[in-house]
């Protein structure tokens, strides 16, 4: 039996397919039905049921958008900063190994040799250089709760998107907003980091932290002359001049731009599939709502 907190979310409901797909028994918990942020509560579960593994995908990241979380900072802290170190607690009681989906938004820019950001380098957009957004800041608190905590994967994941049409899926944002920032970042195809994700403990590699992106950076104008490639949207796309103006116009707090290298778990015998080949195929498959 496996665990899934916050099968709801979008995150969680992608995995909530795959687990279906594969005909693998879990269990997809809600708070409402079991306080999970209680370590004692969800260790009792976690042995009732005797579970084998654990996967967390709760967390807080604001609605519609990150810029949300700066004005329910104390929601944002408990959901993604709280919540992964009781999660651990519980686990550990329990004697259940565990991923916690966690954000490549901790890092901004790229390394100086234009690379990719490693597992190994050090975040760089976090409360501790006082340059983030509130939803960063306390995505990084999350991963240092769990720094050193035996038996658990750490997953990066970065700007999600699908073949499902939605308000959360990457590509369906771009077709919707108005205005777009043409930024070089690196992005995760859901169905890819869910399948990537549960390969972890299928395959048994070390436990650790892992970027789980399709390799290779792709900048916003490639992706909508991808979009428009594929007929799926035919609109007039329009860009701000520079990032100065879409902060100054747009948005409350600063974004994220990054690259992140994925060849750790590529090296690990997991692999995902170049960042423009994933895009074609998701625009292929494309299911509008």
């Amino acid at each position: 039996m496996l665990y899934l907190l916050g099968a709801s979310g979008y995150v969680g409901q992608a995995y909530q397919r795959l687990l279906t797909q594969r005909g693998i028994p879990y269990r997809g918990v809600r708070r409402a039905e079991l306080d999970y942020s209680n370590p004692a509560v969800l260790a009792a579960a976690l042995r009732a049921d005797r579970a084998t593994f654990l996967i967390n995908a709760a967390g807080y990241t604001g609605k519609p958008n990150v810029d949300a979380c700066e004005l329910h900072k104390t929601d944002c802290l408990a959901g993604n900063a709280v919540l992964p170190g009781l999660i651990a607690q519980a686990c550990e009681a329990a004697g259940i190994p565990w991923g916690h989906v966690s954000s490549g938004c901790i890092y901004t820019g790229a390394r100086p040799d234009g690379g990719g950001f490693t597992e190994n380098d050090e975040p760089n957009f976090t409360f501790r250089q006082n340059n983030c957004s509130f939803y960063s800041g306390s995505k990084a608190l999350g991963e240092e709760v769990l720094a050193g905590r035996p038996n658990v994967f750490i997953w990066r994941l970065r700007i999600p998107f699908d073949r499902y049409d939605g308000p959360r899926n990457y590509l369906s944002k771009l077709m919707r907003y108005d205005r777009l920032l043409d930024v070089a970042n690196s992005l995760s195809e859901l169905q890819e980091f869910t399948a990537a994700t549960l390969a972890c403990w299928d395959k048994r590699i070390p436990f650790g932290t892992y970027n789980v992106t399709n390799p290779g950076p792709i900048t916003t104008r490639e992706v909508v002359a991808l979009i428009q490639e594929s007929g799926v949207c035919a609109k007039s796309f329009a860009f701000f001049t520079d990032e100065s103006e879409f902060m100054r116009t747009t948005v409350k707090t600063p974004r994220s731009s990054c690259l992140l290298d994925s060849s750790k778990i590529i090296s690990a015998g997991i692999p995902l599939t170049p960042i423009h080949h994933a895009i074609r195929a998701a625009l292929r498959t494309w299911q509008p709502q």
